[in-house]
């Protein structure tokens, strides 16, 4: 015995299009994101907030040290691209009590410090 239903087979593949249809408007306008993607957009602010709050404090420690004119000649002598290197050698990137310099902070504080005067 078969059932007669002609209206089920339009259903479902219009329930698929419309499932589709939703997904491809949710991820491309309405701003949904998979898990992933919210794990890594959040890792990637705290790194930033991380960079932002320390520079000045990697600035200040460089600039605190008893021969800081004659460091920050130096420093500028250095070409640009080895600047986040000697920053991270001085270990003034290195966050108080940490035990490796962080990366983000190294270049963002020779950045700073690329800025100022002799």
């Amino acid at each position: 015995m078969q059932l007669q239903v002609p209206w089920f087979k339009p259903a479902v593949w219009g329930a698929i299009v419309g499932v589709v249809a939703t997904m491809i408007v949710g991820f491309s306008s309405l701003g949904w994101t998979l898990g992933s993607t919210a794990e890594r957009m959040a890792a990637d602010r705290a790194n930033s907030a991380v960079i932002t709050a320390l520079t000045p404090s990697c600035v200040a420690r460089f600039m605190e040290q008893p021969s800081a004119a004659a460091k920050l000649a130096e420093f500028q002598k250095v070409e640009s691209w080895k600047q986040r290197e000697f920053i991270e050698a001085g270990g003034w990137a290195t966050p108080r009590g940490g035990k490796t310099p962080n990366t983000g902070v190294a270049t963002a504080c020779a950045e700073e410090l690329a800025k100022l005067k002799t």
